[in-house]
């Protein structure tokens, strides 16, 4: 099979398939020769710090933006000869909701039900979106009024009057507290049981590791990972020491001492005064252990174990996925 036949086999089994895709803004390089291939029924994550090139390469894929170069295919659709055919197989959300405030719920689903062409159905299609996202019971109450995981519910529900092939979410849950989190994650899996595929960006690792079959990790335009989470924890290290510190006023000198002995960069949690670091053997990590003890700084609790995703994020991009969400210098 020559590599023109092959690269046609992938695009047919696979939801997307881009190569080389790149797109700047001035001088800015937002996304810089991504590869990207993503079989059909998965759900699939991109991670990364804001400003990467996350949502720039989702509407790239959503026809959105027009790549500068490189190729893709969307359910079999070029991207760049079939920007329509690709349309019609998709459906997106972004980060924050698309829909009519002064609407009720049952209103937006029907409007948009009516201008896909659903006409006598279109109060039908409601109500049946509105009873699929457990939203019957808020079905005549304005969007203005409901809660924020409600809304995030109808918004991704318009996506999908129409059932598409492959669902772009832009940071599906950002700002939800974690029982709607956990409700708008209940919803993405039971879509993708139905054989949607669903491409995500996600600030969240927990996320990440909970719902994504594949995770690919993009820093300064450039794709530097992908793999299972598993896969991608693996490829950091198995042995990361985990130190939880008796004072929080010795945590400067706590980590110093261990980026010392271990060679490596430390990081700290967002709450408490924990630590972690790659040790590359369980004596290495006992030796910086030691040092701490011989330093006078007291412990509470450590272990050894594998890293988190978090943790992976950290190894790959050198910033905790925390700091990297509060740097918004997406174009």
């Amino acid at each position: 099979m020559n590599e023109i036949s092959k690269t046609m086999a992938v695009s047919a089994e696979a939801a997307i398939v881009a190569h080389g895709l790149v797109k700047s803004f001035g001088e800015l390089r937002a996304v810089d020769g991504i590869d990207l291939v993503v079989p059909r029924g998965m759900i699939f994550a991109i991670l990364g710090p804001n400003g990467a090139g996350k949502t720039t390469l989702m509407r790239m894929l959503a026809t959105l933006a027009r790549p500068d170069a490189g190729t893709a295919t969307v359910m079999g659709h070029d991207l760049m000869t079939a920007p329509a055919e690709v349309r019609g197989v998709i459906a997106m959300t972004g980060q924050f909701a698309s829909l009519d405030e002064e609407l009720t719920g049952r209103e937006n689903l029907n409007l948009l039900a009516r201008l896909w062409g659903f006409r006598g159905k279109s109060r039908a299609r409601a109500d049946e979106l509105l009873a699929a996202f457990d939203l019957s019971d808020a079905a005549h109450k304005q969007v203005k009024n409901y809660s924020g995981g409600m809304r995030r519910r109808l918004d991704i529900a318009a996506s999908l009057v129409v059932t598409p092939g492959v669902l772009f979410l832009d940071e599906p849950t950002t700002g939800l507290d974690p029982k709607a989190r956990k409700d708008v994650w209940k919803m993405i899996r039971a879509l993708a049981d139905s054989g949607v595929t669903i491409l995500l960006t996600t600030q969240y690792l927990e996320e990440a590791d909970q719902l994504a079959a594949r995770i690919a990790v993009i820093d300064h335009g450039r794709k530097i990972a992908e793999g299972t989470s598993r896969e991608l924890k693996a490829a950091t290290g198995s042995g990361f020491l985990h130190v939880a510190l008796a004072d929080p006023a010795t945590l400067d000198a706590a980590s110093a001492l261990l980026e010392q002995r271990l060679g490596r960069a430390v990081q700290r949690s967002t709450e408490g005064a924990e630590l972690s670091v790659l040790a590359d053997t369980a004596r290495e990590a006992n030796e910086a252990l030691a040092a701490l003890v011989a330093a006078g700084i007291e412990l509470s609790d450590f272990s050894m174990g594998q890293p988190s995703l978090d943790e992976v994020f950290f190894a790959l991009t050198g910033q905790p996925a925390a700091d990297a969400a509060k740097k918004e210098t997406q174009p």
